[in-house]
Parts: C-alpha cells; sequence; structure tokens
C-alpha cells in the first residue's frame, strides 16, 4: 500500500492581533503615566520617617538660591517673587479646594527664615495640612 505524501505548511506568525495588542498598551501607558508638576532641583534634608503624599497636592519649592516657585497640582511651577505672593496663590488654591494638601519642597542649604515665613503664609492662607518634603536617610 502506497501512503500518500502529506503536505506541509510553512511556519508563519499570526499578526493579525498585533494592532490589538499595540492599541491595548498605548492606552495603558496613557492612562497610567503621571506627569510631574514640580521639577525644582533641590536637595532635600535627610530624615528616617517618611509619608506617603498625596498625588495631587500643590506644591511650595524654595530653590538654595530663594526662589520660590508655587504649582496647584494640575499645572506645572511657576515663580513667584515673595511670600506675599504665596499667601495669595494658597488663598486662591483653598477657595477652590478647601482640603486641598501642600507639599513644602526646600533645599537643605536654605536658612530657615524662608522656611518659615512660607509656612506662615501657608497658615494665613488657612492650608490645613502642610507636608515638608525630605530625602529617605539610609541607617
Amino acid at each position: 500500500m502506497r501512503v500518500a505524501a502529506t503536505r506541509t505548511s510553512p511556519a508563519v506568525i499570526p499578526t493579525a492581533s498585533m494592532a490589538d495588542i499595540a492599541f491595548l498598551l498605548i492606552i495603558f501607558f496613557m492612562v497610567t503615566f503621571t506627569i510631574e508638576v514640580d521639577k525644582t532641583q533641590v536637595t532635600l534634608p535627610r530624615t528616617v520617617l517618611r509619608d506617603e503624599i498625596p498625588k495631587k497636592a500643590a506644591y511650595v519649592s524654595i530653590t538654595n538660591s530663594g526662589l520660590i516657585k508655587v504649582s496647584d497640582g494640575e499645572q506645572m511651577s511657576a515663580p513667584v517673587p515673595n511670600t506675599d505672593d504665596v499667601l495669595s496663590f494658597a488663598a486662591e488654591v483653598i477657595g477652590r479646594d478647601p482640603t486641598k494638601e501642600f507639599v513644602l519642597k526646600a533645599d537643605e542649604n536654605v536658612r530657615y527664615e524662608h522656611v518659615d515665613a512660607v509656612i506662615d503664609a501657608l497658615k494665613q492662607a488657612r492650608v490645613k495640612v502642610i507636608y515638608l518634603l525630605s530625602a529617605q536617610a539610609t541607617e
């Protein structure tokens, strides 16, 4: 008895679903991508204890040269000339959202008088929660 040879098909990679996979990856990265609103470069003081800060908190940054930048957590940070402008900025943000948290990000070499003036301005604007940002100290 004679057996007929079976025809073998060449190996192929199915590419029909590649577009679906690429589309799902694009959607995944768009949903999980977060924009950093405050890119002020400062050397943070080191602490052992740290808490997580909220993602949509407002930022007040003080650089080593004394430059103050503010951000409401939605837009990029912008410089302000003095602490009176920090007060008016914070009052405006608190007027829109009374439970808004603020993060104070100050360089480790900034004189404490500058930091204290900013904290006083935030208190006058009736900010309820102020986080002081620090770097994690290695033990």
